[in-house]
């Protein structure tokens, strides 16, 4: 498949949807797990955590890994790893064998969004490198959509368990792909050792860059603003909105339809925008959403469609945004781009964890504690970008 072939964006966003699909097509199956397994409320819940634990974990690694071995070989064993994973959920016995096969579903979910990014600052710089990051994540944005309403379709045709043979047959189907269209894009010579040493020094140098952590604060607390709706989606969809299993339409489309509009924009206006006016343009559309759902939540009954507006307003704004951030890090490290994409996930991927574990349950009593919560996740996003703006933009 070549670079310039439109097909390579399509299965780069599917190698990188396959991590939040999994989070979201179980979404609607929590109370049928819960019964089947014996289990609370509290204890499903944690399988996310479980998911979201090991996933930053191991997006720590594929990156040096794919900077050893080649993107491509690391993204097919990754994905075959993938689906004797989801194999372990859809046959589990008990809550406890749930937690091992979502642990080892995140160990393997992020190779295609680690090395992803990296395939892509292979093949382009600048704006050429913003478009192909921005029309990944316009198809990306299906995956939010789609996975909620496939994983509720599934659950009303053949219990929660066929959700997980299909995230297999996913896999399956990815590693397929991979070996036959998708090109090795690191050459041989550049090629990094994994030696204990090295790798700790490499590791020390992009941890301790101030610049590098501020920009990846921005991208993942920006996503989180929007992240906790995801993780409340039963409580938010069923209970405040009382709608049924077959409803989370509701949330996710908007949310979808604002993030694939952003990163349509996103992608319009590269090389026409400077990177900071993208961002700035992006930061001001998340801060009016954040607000216009405080407002909307403490004024107002919840309902659809004016509950779910903001978030498709706010995924807008984080959609035309992110690229350009994701971007910015990834080029301090251009001799390490896969060790960059690992970190940065690492670290974006552990406050999703971290707002899986304990902010989401904290907050999902009321729509009004959810906005808040939007609105203080881009304010804390925007003081990140503005101290490495101040700071560090050149």
């Amino acid at each position: 498949m070549p670079a310039s072939s439109p097909w390579l964006a399509a299965l780069l966003a599917a190698l990188a949807a396959i991590g939040p699909f999994s989070i979201d097509a179980y979404l609607p199956a929590f109370p049928a797990m819960a019964a089947a397994l014996g289990a609370s409320p509290l204890q499903v819940q944690q399988t996310l955590t479980a998911y979201m634990a090991t996933f930053a974990f191991m997006a720590l690694w594929h990156g040096a890994l794919s900077d050893r071995f080649g993107r491509r070989g690391v993204i097919i064993v990754s994905m075959l790893l993938f689906v004797a994973a989801s194999l372990v959920c859809a046959f589990a016995s008990s809550i406890e064998w749930l937690w091992i096969g979502r642990a080892l579903q995140g160990m393997s979910a992020g190779a295609g969004m680690v090395v992803g990014r990296a395939v892509i600052r292979d093949l382009f710089d600048g704006a050429h490198a913003q478009r192909l990051m921005s029309r990944v994540m316009l198809i990306f944005g299906v995956a939010p959509a789609v996975a909620p309403i496939v994983g509720g379709a599934l659950l009303a045709l053949a219990g929660w368990r066929a959700v997980f043979v299909f995230l297999a047959l996913f896999g399956a189907a990815l590693a397929w792909m991979t070996w036959r269209y998708l090109p090795e894009t690191l050459d041989p010579a550049a090629r990094r050792s994994l030696h204990p040493l090295g790798l700790a020094r490499a590791y020390r140098t992009v941890f301790s860059s101030i610049a590098f952590v501020l920009l990846v604060l921005a991208v993942g607390l920006n996503f989180n603003g929007f992240f906790v709706y995801v993780l409340s989606a039963p409580v938010f969809v069923m209970q405040h909105l009382g709608l049924g299993p077959l409803d989370f339409g509701w949330l996710f489309v908007p949310a979808v339809v604002g993030m694939m509009g952003g990163s349509w924009l996103s992608g319009r206006v590269a090389g026409h925008w400077s990177q900071r006016r993208t961002i700035a343009v992006g930061f001001a559309i998340m801060l009016a959403a954040g607000l216009g759902n405080v407002l909307h939540a403490a004024l107002l009954a919840p309902g659809v469609p004016y509950s779910v507006l903001p978030v498709g307003v706010y995924t807008f704004g984080m959609a035309l945004a992110m690229p350009s951030l994701t971007l910015l890090a990834l080029d301090l490290f251009p001799e390490r781009r896969g060790m960059a994409a690992s970190c940065q996930s690492f670290l974006q991927v552990g406050l999703n964890a971290l707002t899986a574990g304990s902010v989401a349950p904290m907050l999902w009593a009321s729509p009004l504690t959810l906005g808040l919560g939007m609105s203080v996740f881009v304010a804390l996003g925007l003081a990140a970008f503005l101290r490495w703006q101040a700071v560090y933009a050149r």
